[in-house]
């Protein structure tokens, strides 16, 4: 008898220490999280977690353990002929444990993504993928563009 696979739900406030291990791995970074990002990331996901109109955090939780976690946000702007109301989610931070991958896990988090998007009228859905995760993408409909992404790193005075 083969059990069903668990279905993602809304990361709640105490989910937080488990989160930043897994955001963190993303980054190649191990526990002990020592930098300033975890005080900053553990106080923006208490101000967040609860505002399903601007994000989104579904998780895969194991027996009290999450083992996939993925972040959606609302991210608006001037309206153009690529977002014409100007909102575009960004779907980011989709991670799943090395030992609990190949259950799709991180496609079961894309999809609670997209559809929150589809739920606050956004018009499209970003995201940056990394090699590895380009495939799950590219099965929900993710298509890869030609404009190049930039980024400029602002330090703390």
């Amino acid at each position: 008898m083969t059990t069903a696979a668990p279905s993602p739900r809304d990361a709640r406030p105490e989910d937080i220490e488990q989160l930043l291990p897994l955001w963190a791995s993303l980054f190649d970074q191990e526990p002990p999280l020592l930098d300033t990002w975890v005080d900053h990331a553990r106080a923006w996901f208490g101000r967040t977690v609860g505002a399903r109109e601007t994000a989104r955090f579904p998780v895969v939780d194991i027996d009290g353990r999450i083992v996939a976690c993925a972040i959606g946000t609302l991210e608006t702007g001037v309206p153009n002929p690529q977002s014409p109301r100007g909102r575009a989610a960004r779907l980011s931070n989709v991670v799943t444990l090395p030992e609990h991958r190949g259950r799709g896990f991180g496609a079961a988090l894309v999809d609670v993504v997209i559809e929150w998007a589809r739920s606050i009228d956004a018009d499209r859905v970003d995201l940056s993928a990394t090699p590895q995760g380009q495939r799950i993408y590219e099965r929900a409909g993710f298509r890869l563009t030609s404009a190049p992404r930039m980024k400029l790193p602002l330090e703390n005075s």
